[in-house]
């Protein structure tokens, strides 16, 4: 059966736009699970991708704090390495606890799970942000990462699943 047919009917209560953000609704976890578990995971990451980018919720570097601080240390270190991709020594040189991180980018190394969890969430807000102003395609890159991470996406909170869903039933329709 295709996934459409699975949650199709769920999806068209997020057509809302704007409206279904501001309030979102009371079964936003519930029918986020029933998505991520019918949906590929790049139109996940699509809406995933709104709602990093939308006005109606926090900063990407807040979002991404937030899920970086509730990940396991493989979680972490996976996402470390994405934003490493795209800063330089110099930049991270700037962040406390930078210094580092910003050894290990020289070195052309890999972090590993051990050295992510010693990393603060308030380094990934930083580091996210210095990321995204180097390169926003990152934020594509972070929301693949993340589809793949679906009970993780939860901690995002209702307004960002929302807004997830709602890209995600448009882009059904598109």
């Amino acid at each position: 059966m295709p996934w459409m047919d699975q949650v199709g009917n769920l999806l068209k209560q997020y057509t809302g736009g704007a409206a279904a953000a501001a309030a979102p609704a009371q079964d936003v976890n519930a029918h986020f699970d029933q998505v991520a578990a019918a949906a590929p995971a790049g139109t996940l990451a699509a809406g995933l991708a709104a709602a990093f980018h939308s006005d109606q919720t926090p900063a990407f570097g807040n979002m991404l704090s937030g899920l970086f601080a509730n990940s396991t240390g493989e979680q972490k270190a996976g996402l470390l390495n994405q934003l490493m991709a795209n800063v330089t020594p110099a930049m991270l040189s700037s962040i406390a606890g930078g210094g580092a991180l910003a050894g290990l980018l020289k070195s052309g190394g890999q972090i590993t799970p051990e050295q992510a969890q010693q990393v603060s969430p308030e380094a990934v807000q930083q580091i996210a942000a210095q990321a995204k102003q180097a390169n926003p395609s990152i934020v594509d890159s972070v929301s693949n990462f993340y589809a793949q991470h679906t009970t993780l996406c939860k901690t995002l909170g209702g307004a960002a699943l929302s807004i997830c869903l709602a890209k995600v039933a448009q882009h059904t329709n598109a």
